[in-house]
């Protein structure tokens, strides 16, 4: 199973996770601090360290959590577990993050989300958020025997193929899908104007080639609509109206909904999969794809960061808003002229 190649042994990431209370069913660590980038962010010294923490009960963990770990929350530990878990659920994308902790000599930041709503992102790309950041390679630090977040996390790699697929060539190269997948959740995202690297996905990608294809292999070679040519680092998939619009209904629900809403004219009021059945012979489908992905994306992004503000609060907000920045312009400083 593609699942499989997102496990890690790494100790110091253990001994971060002893710091916080135990009840994870997911937890895993992501970004350039666990792999490689190119970029400004290969010549960080000590970047900060990406955690998820993904939780059955957030009150009760919230409530864990302050007692072992008050100064990490902003003003909100004032009101308690109980309104944090609500803002954390209710808000963004439903994730709480803690930016610049120091813990166990490490810096850190650390987003917390419940089971359920993770699964729901992972299988119908509510948000594209957190189910984003798990397209890309990740290291799992722990993870219970959830057998409905296990299947969540394969179905959201599988999808993030098919979508990719609809949105390249006849023919392309393992580089391109890898490229196409780790866009994904960055399509439409604000911060990618204003506050990311700009070629922050080749970046990505990259140097880590190897771990794309680690991640992926198994799902490709099963993929009854691509012809995978391992050796060759090639790829074909049915670009047929019959082969795009199988793909089409095989994508998670939110994206076939934002599709519907993309292409249905005013007044006609059509079901989606005759929506589907439309864009699979349109000659620009993968373009409307991404558009719908975007859909999803942006409004995700500008909601989860005006959350920042609060979880954050101000202080922390613009020192982490600075070294995005500062990263950001390293980056244009490297650019040939």
């Amino acid at each position: 199973m593609a699942l499989q190649a997102l496990h890690s042994s790494g100790v110091g990431l253990r001994r971060i996770l002893a710091h916080f209370p135990e009840d994870l069913s997911l937890a895993f660590a992501y970004g350039s601090a666990v792999y490689r980038q190119a970029g400004p962010s290969a010549h960080q010294e000590n970047p900060m360290l990406d955690l998820v923490f993904t939780v059955d009960d957030p009150v009760a963990w919230h409530a864990m959590n302050l007692k072992k770990n008050w100064s990490h929350y902003s003003f909100l530990k004032l009101l308690g577990p109980r309104i944090i878990s609500s803002i954390q659920n209710n808000y963004g994308a439903g994730v709480y993050f803690n930016p610049l902790i120091m813990c166990d000599g490490k810096l850190i930041k650390y987003g917390v989300i419940s089971t359920g709503t993770l699964i729901e992102d992972l299988l119908n790309w509510n948000n594209l958020y957190i189910a984003g950041r798990l397209q890309k390679p990740v290291k799992i630090v722990s993870m219970n025997e959830n057998m409905a977040l296990r299947a969540a996390l394969d179905k959201n790699l599988k999808s993030a193929v098919t979508t990719a697929c609809l949105m390249l060539p006849e023919s392309f190269s393992e580089e391109d899908l890898f490229i196409e997948i780790a866009g994904l959740s960055y399509s439409g995202d604000f911060r990618m104007v204003i506050g990311e690297e700009k070629s922050k996905v080749l970046n990505i990608v990259k140097p880590n080639v190897g771990h794309f294809r680690e991640l992926y292999e198994s799902i490709l070679q099963k993929d009854p609509q691509v012809v995978y040519k391992m050796h060759q680092g090639q790829l074909e998939i049915d670009k047929s109206p019959e082969g795009q619009f199988t793909q089409l209904m095989t994508l998670p629900r939110t994206l076939q909904q934002q599709i519907n809403h993309i292409t249905d004219p005013p007044g006609r009021n059509r079901d989606v999969e005759e929506t589907l059945l439309q864009v699979a012979q349109d000659p620009d489908c993968g373009d409307v794809v991404r558009l719908a992905i975007s859909s999803i994306v942006r409004p995700s992004s500008i909601r989860q960061s005006t959350k920042g503000l609060l979880t954050a609060g101000v202080k922390k907000s613009v020192i982490y808003s600075s070294r995005k920045l500062n990263k950001m312009w390293k980056g244009w400083m490297r650019k040939p002229s």
